[in-house]
C-alpha cells in the first residue's frame, strides 16, 4: 500500500491511510510517519485493528514506552497500558501528558475503545503556533521563564464537591508528589520548533508568586487555545490519534452526559526538555524511574 498524509488544519493535524499499523513497519514507512509527526504534531489513522499488544509494538517504532503511569493503574494485565475511562474521570482541562516528571512522553497514542454516541471530542492545541503568534514583548518575556509542574495541583474544586470516588482517585493521582521545573518555552529537540510548554500542570513561575504566575501563565495558555491552533478530533471505532507531546496539549471535551468513554493510552518515552539557552529541566521532587526511561 501507499502511504498518504492529508492535512486537515493550517496549523494541526493530518490523516494517515495506505498503512496497515497493525503489522511491522519497514523503515522507511516508519521514518515517513515520524517526520509526518514532525510537520503535522498530531496524526489520525482510520479503521485501525489494533489490541493493547500490537498498539505497543505501533508504538515502539517512535521509541522505548512508558509504563501506563507514574501513580495511576495500568490495564489488568498490561502494564504500558493506561485506561483512559469516563468512569474514573474525565480530564477536562488543557494539558501535555505527564509534565510533573523530568523527562514527559515524547509521543502519545490514544485508541478508541468504547465511544459515546455524541460528544466526547478530542481537542489537541498547536503550541508552536501558539509561540510564534505571542506578540514580541511577550515572546521575550516567555524565553526567559521557567515554570513548576506538579501532579499535586490546586483542583479549583471545594473540597466538599467532591464524592468518595473522585477522592479516591485523587489521592491515587498524588500518591507520591512530583515537581518539576521545565523552560516556559520549550525547543523541540528534531525540529528546532520553539513551543509553549505549559499547560495544566504548570502551577508556578518561578521567582513570581502564585497569583502573579496565574495571571502569566493564563495570558500565554490564551494563545495555544485559540481555535485556530486546535485540532478538534470526533472519534469514531477502531482509531487511533497519535500526537506530539513535546509540542502541543490536549483536552477530553466533557459533553456526552457521564455515557460510557474509554480510549486506550500508550506513550513513548521522551526526552529531558531543554530551553532557548541550552538548559535541561530539573527535577525537585519524586522519581520516576519506575514509570519511563530517559530518550536520548
Amino acid at each position: 500500500m501507499s502511504l498518504h498524509i492529508r492535512k486537515v488544519t493550517a496549523h494541526i493535524g493530518a490523516q494517515v491511510s495506505g498503512v496497515d499499523i497493525s503489522r511491522p513497519l519497514d523503515e522507511e514507512t516508519s521514518a515517513a510517519l515520524r517526520e509526518a509527526l514532525n510537520v503535522h504534531k498530531a496524526l489520525v489513522f482510520d479503521d485501525v485493528r489494533l489490541d493493547d499488544e500490537s498498539q505497543q509494538a505501533f508504538v515502539r517504532h517512535f521509541g522505548d514506552i512508558t509504563t501506563a503511569h507514574p501513580t495511576v493503574a495500568a490495564v489488568d494485565g498490561a502494564p504500558n497500558v493506561l485506561p483512559v475511562d469516563s468512569e474514573q474521570g474525565s480530564a477536562n482541562h488543557w494539558h501535555t501528558d505527564v509534565t510533573f516528571v523530568l523527562n514527559p512522553p515524547q509521543a502519545s497514542t490514544l485508541r478508541s475503545i468504547t465511544i459515546p454516541p455524541y460528544g466526547g471530542e478530542t481537542l489537541i492545541a498547536d503550541s508552536a503556533a501558539a509561540y510564534r503568534q505571542l506578540p514580541e514583548p511577550l515572546r521575550s518575556l516567555a524565553d526567559t521563564l521557567w515554570a513548576e509542574h506538579t501532579n499535586d495541583y490546586d483542583y479549583a474544586v471545594p473540597t466538599e464537591e467532591i464524592d468518595e470516588q473522585q477522592a479516591a482517585q485523587r489521592a491515587r493521582f498524588t500518591s507520591v508528589k512530583y515537581r518539576t521545573v521545565h523552560p516556559v518555552v520549550r525547543v523541540h529537540p528534531l525540529t528546532g520548533e520553539r513551543g509553549l510548554f505549559i499547560g495544566g500542570f504548570a502551577q508556578r513561575i518561578v521567582g513570581l508568586s502564585v497569583g502573579e504566575s496565574r495571571k502569566i501563565l493564563d495570558l500565554l495558555q490564551s494563545y495555544v487555545t485559540r481555535p485556530e491552533n486546535i485540532l478538534r478530533h470526533r472519534w469514531s471505532e477502531n482509531q487511533l490519534v497519535l500526537f506530539d507531546n513535546r509540542i502541543t496539549q490536549h483536552y477530553a471535551v466533557d459533553n456526552y452526559d457521564k455515557l460510557p468513554r474509554r480510549l486506550h493510552r500508550v506513550t513513548a518515552a521522551g526526552d529531558i526538555p531543554v530551553g532557548i539557552e541550552g538548559k535541561e529541566s530539573y527535577s525537585i521532587e519524586g522519581d520516576a524511574a519506575h514509570y519511563t526511561s530517559v530518550a536520548a
